[in-house]
């Protein structure tokens, strides 16, 4: 399973900055991240007048545009999405999926926390991982500056990434990741990868992704 991590925190306590390093970091050592920012009111991708923003508001549901350089998808859902329906959606080929907000989801979190923007912690301590403070607190969780960026990014590679040049499987049912063992993930490894090493064409297959839609 890809791991997903949320950094919650009050407004303006710093959340953005610290991503910004901590990705960049990440980046830097050969990862690959998607990145799920929430937004509690209504957003534009777009400009009012341009193209997109003209067939968006003609009645298309869906809006794609692509370039060489990027690709985005405008989609007007019936109702918002699930961290875990986005997840499934952005986490093809990714190492790691990095949230900002999403602080009532019940994935694991790294808070940030500023004393003078609150005078309490938001996460639960069950779901909480660490922290990144200007203050020490009496948890059992480990504590992080703000200027300490590098032991943030090897706290996430230690406990969430140390396997990634591994086999793994990603098992979706109905928009949502199960958990399963690792000698079930085993039989689907070696299942799956017999049965398509018998085919022609498949002998440097590096990811193999099957979509099964039942009557």
């Amino acid at each position: 399973m890809i791991p997903v991590i949320s950094f919650v925190g009050s407004h303006n306590c710093g959340k953005t900055t610290i991503l910004e390093k901590v990705i960049r970091r990440l980046k830097q050592k050969g990862y690959k991240v998607a990145l799920i920012k929430h937004h509690k009111g209504d957003f534009e991708l777009d400009i009012q007048g341009k193209d997109t923003w003209r067939l968006s508001e003609a009645g298309s549901d869906v809006v794609a545009i692509s370039s060489p350089q990027k690709t985005a998808v405008i989609k007007k859902p019936e109702q918002e999405l699930t961290l875990d329906r986005i997840t499934e959606m952005v986490c093809d080929g990714m190492d790691i999926v990095i949230s900002e907000g999403y602080k009532f989801d019940n994935k694991p979190k790294i808070e940030v926390y500023r004393s003078e923007v609150s005078d309490r912690i938001l996460s639960d301590e069950m779901d909480l991982v660490a922290l990144v403070t200007d203050r020490r607190f009496d948890i059992d969780v480990p504590q992080f500056s703000f200027d300490d960026a590098d032991s943030i990014v090897e706290f996430i590679i230690e406990k969430y990434l140390p396997n990634t040049s591994s086999a793994d499987v990603s098992l979706i049912v109905n928009g949502i990741p199960l958990d399963m063992k690792p000698f079930i993930q085993d039989m689907f490894i070696n299942t799956v990868s017999g049965l398509v090493a018998a085919l022609h064409d498949t002998e440097n297959a590096k990811e193999i992704k099957i979509t099964v839609r039942l009557p």
